[in-house]
């Protein structure tokens, strides 16, 4: 049993008994969220503008399409597998500290990947990035929690979550405007002046807040939960092209299954476990995290699903499709700030509620596009799905920061990352499982029924989409359901 777990605070002692903020300027605050905001920005645009140059960067090394998905896949496994030691060592050695570290790495990081001569050192280097934007990722919300009132909280989050949509809406139009004109090592090199500009800026503002190095790291349990969420992320990314029943995917997902079970039984039995098991004791935390994955599990469907149905289907280009996909990150960056301050005076559960039942709505107005759908049908549930996710983004972050003490911060907003990254993976996973699956199903009885050629391509496909954004409602109604059941944020820590 940890000594820790046993005197954890209810939610009402999230509130240190002098706050960090009480000391600090609205002036002061608002620069350290100008400071976070821009290393929360650089992380999701640098993975925007890559994809876009995968191409140029494929026929520059003159190399495979699948040596040139690591690029992506190098630096996405990195963050999620790594973004739990994050914040354990932001707990332990300081905010602030890991928090600027992240920013000198991935500085660092951009300009190797900008420079490297073979595509084997560009993955290496993405690697090194990711370890950078994982820092970054992980200590923002819990900085921003650490120097904000609680009654301004909401607000202040949904600032952040602006800044992640301005990323994932420019990301794509920059990263094509650079590699344009000067080639694919500009999405790099683009990268040096905002990082030393951010991270001189962040030194400056972000105030020191010192850590709990009285106890002692576990390396045993990150290296345990490292292992287990390589194990399981790696057949997720790969299983809807190898399939689900393939022997290598089935054994890495039991391999990972089994080292998670290692883990909780490993923190259970230390005295300073790298997890502190005890949150999950409480409802709002475990269910406001259940939320958050299944959020990005139906949202990322539709991220994988449409690109190929306005191209495929709608023989849309690629820039018209680019642009019919924006309305969804601009909707979210109008509206999560608004969430964020609403979230601040009212029960965060019902906002949180509200937001997933839009996006239900929304990938129900999905599932009835066709070959035939006029273009506005489609902005609309792409904007009302954009809706959901600010509504329900900002409330429910909030809520989960709110429900944690400051000693344990570090690791609640490294978790609630690691939410979102397996939600994402899980998300493109099932999705693209179901869609094929589907596609394969409706190929067979259509044929049996005399269909054929380009009839049958858009009733099979159609069908499939159709089907797999109905689950991406269905899962967004449960998600409803868990932000309801997670209980009320402590009316205490709202009024601060």
């Amino acid at each position: 049993m940890n000594p820790d777990n046993a005197s954890m605070p209810q939610p009402n002692a999230a509130k240190p008994a002098h706050g960090l903020y009480d000391n600090l300027t609205r002036g002061r605050r608002i620069q350290i969220l100008i400071a976070i905001a821009i290393g929360t920005f650089m992380g999701p645009l640098d993975s925007s503008v890559v994809n876009i140059a995968l191409p140029t960067i494929r026929a520059g090394f003159h190399t495979s399409l699948g040596t040139v998905e690591w690029v992506i896949m190098s630096y996405l496994l990195v963050i999620s597998s790594l973004i739990l030691t994050y914040g354990r060592l932001g707990d332990l050695y300081g905010h602030k500290r890991i928090y600027l570290s992240g920013f000198v790495i991935f500085t660092a990081g951009s300009l190797l990947c900008g420079m490297a001569p073979t595509i084997a050192l560009l993955i290496t280097f993405r690697a090194l990035q990711a370890i950078g934007a994982g820092m970054m990722m992980a200590m923002g919300p819990a900085i921003i929690t650490d120097v904000t009132p609680p009654r301004n909280r909401g607000k202040s989050l949904g600032i952040i979550a602006v800044s992640v949509s301005v990323a994932l809406t420019t990301g794509p139009v920059l990263g094509g405007f650079l590699t344009a004109r000067f080639g694919w090592p500009s999405i790099f090199f683009i990268n040096l002046p905002i990082g030393i500009i951010g991270s001189l800026w962040a030194a400056k503002v972000i105030p020191s807040i010192k850590g709990r190095q009285v106890e002692s790291f576990d390396i045993k349990g990150a290296v345990t939960i490292f292992l287990a969420l390589i194990s399981l992320l790696i057949p997720l990314s790969y299983a809807e092209k190898t399939g689900w029943r393939n022997p290598y995917i089935l054994g890495s997902l039991a391999l990972g299954l089994g080292l998670l079970v290692l883990f909780v039984f490993m923190e259970n039995r230390i005295k300073f476990p790298m997890v502190d098991l005890s949150l999950f004791r409480n409802r709002l935390f475990a269910m406001g995290n259940l939320s958050a994955l299944i959020n990005y599990m139906a949202a990322f469907s539709v991220i994988l699903v449409m690109p190929f149905y306005l191209q495929q289907l709608r023989q849309m280009s690629p820039s018209q499709a680019g642009l019919m996909l924006i309305p969804t990150p601009l909707a979210t960056m109008i509206v999560a700030p608004i969430s964020g301050a609403i979230s601040d005076r009212v029960d965060t559960r019902y906002l949180s509620s509200l937001g997933m039942a839009v996006t239900a709505f929304g990938m129900w107005l999905l599932s009835n596009l066709h070959i035939n759908s006029s273009p506005l049908s489609i902005i609309v549930a792409l904007v009302i799905i954009g809706l959901g996710g600010g509504m329900f983004q900002t409330p429910n972050n909030s809520a989960i920061m709110g429900t944690v003490p400051p000693n344990r911060r570090g690791i609640a907003s490294s978790f609630l990352a690691t939410m979102r990254n397996i939600g994402m993976v899980l998300g493109v996973a099932i999705s693209g499982a179901l869609f094929s699956g589907r596609l394969e199903y409706l190929n067979r009885v259509l044929t049996a029924k005399g269909l054929a050629g380009a009839e049958l391509k858009v009733q099979a496909f159609t069908g499939a989409m159709q089907f797999t954004y109905l689950v991406g409602a269905a899962l967004a109604c449960a998600a409803v359901i868990t932000s309801l059941v997670r209980g009320p944020l402590n009316s205490n820590i709202n009024k601060g």
